[in-house]
């Protein structure tokens, strides 16, 4: 008879421990139960009852090293995507409100949104062509291509002056948050803003059996003839914001708040136009293929597009 066994007979145990023990030289030494019940205080029906050990639970000072793992590589993340990270990854069942109570008592929180910083206004421009309000402020969609929104957000670098700064000009789906297309130029010129949107028609699928609407402020970019006409050609619907409500365009705004934290654009000096756009262009790639989000189920935004497309299509 096996130590374990014999220790079985010991009437100090609580039931749980026999019942533990009992799962451990089942799965160690292949004892059948009938062979084993006979030596704890424990019935077949009670045992059969609670049939599973209970899981062995994570220290917090484990928890808290994974956690500090994860935001090693995801220094952005809240305690939902840290959340989901811990059970798709590392499969530990935790709970939501245990990480965020860790996180918060280590200091391990997100960076929080600089929402003064001030940004490029292109809707300061005359307001003669009139469009809809097709949104109102309802941004969730079902389904991807559907609803899209686009602005435009200056990035400075160098000596900081009019000549050192960029334009990034994206066009990102409600649906996923996904960033689609976009371009970063020296100037906010309607050419560019064409060039980013011909990207959204090129990755939009020719199969799906509804229209799409593009939704941007009040630019002047966005009234001239030839974004109008494209949109026209492709017959996709065209929005824009009230004049002088920000609100209304706010899943872009909240975009580039997000953007421009977690790049550390506002504690971090860019030297060089070069230095500035490369960063930039990682922190947007990372954010469509490896940034997961709890509202997409644990999933990036790329990753949450196909889903719902292979379904679709």
């Amino acid at each position: 008879m096996s130590k374990k066994t014999r220790c079985l007979s010991s009437e100090t145990r609580t039931s749980d421990e026999e019942r533990s023990i009992v799962n451990e030289l089942r799965q160690e030494f292949g004892f059948k139960l009938k062979e084993i019940l006979p030596y704890t205080s424990l019935s077949k029906s009670t045992f059969e009852y609670h049939p599973h050990p209970k899981k062995k639970l994570i220290s917090d000072k484990a928890l808290v090293s994974i956690i500090k793992m994860i935001k090693k590589h995801h220094a952005s993340y809240g305690y939902w995507p840290v959340t989901d990270t811990l059970r798709m990854t590392y499969h530990l069942m935790v709970n939501h409100k245990r990480v965020q109570r860790l996180m918060r008592e280590n200091n391990l929180g997100a960076n929080k949104y600089n929402l003064r910083a001030g940004k490029y206004d292109s809707s300061k421009g005359p307001q003669n062509k009139k469009a809809k309000n097709r949104f109102h402020q309802k941004f969730k969609t079902d389904r991807p291509y559907q609803k899209v929104v686009t602005d435009i957000s200056e990035f400075r670098y160098g000596n900081m002056t009019i000549r050192d700064r960029v334009y990034l000009s994206p066009f990102k789906d409600l649906f996923s948050g996904e960033i689609i297309s976009y371009t970063i130029t020296d100037r906010p010129l309607t050419r560019y803003v064409l060039e980013g949107l011909e990207g959204v028609f090129t990755a939009r699928p020719k199969l799906l059996n509804y229209r799409m609407t593009i939704h941007s402020d009040q630019g002047i970019q966005y009234q001239s003839n030839p974004y109008r006409h494209a949109l026209r050609k492709h017959k996709v619907f065209q929005s824009r914001s009230r004049r002088a409500t920000c609100h209304d365009n706010a899943a872009m705004e909240s975009f580039f708040h997000i953007m421009k934290v977690e790049m550390n654009y506002f504690t971090h000096h860019f030297d060089t136009k070069k230095q500035l756009v490369k960063a930039m262009k990682e922190w947007i790639s990372y954010y469509n293929e490896d940034r997961i989000r709890h509202k997409l189920k644990g999933l990036t935004p790329i990753q949450y597009r196909n889903q719902a497309l292979s379904k679709m299509i």
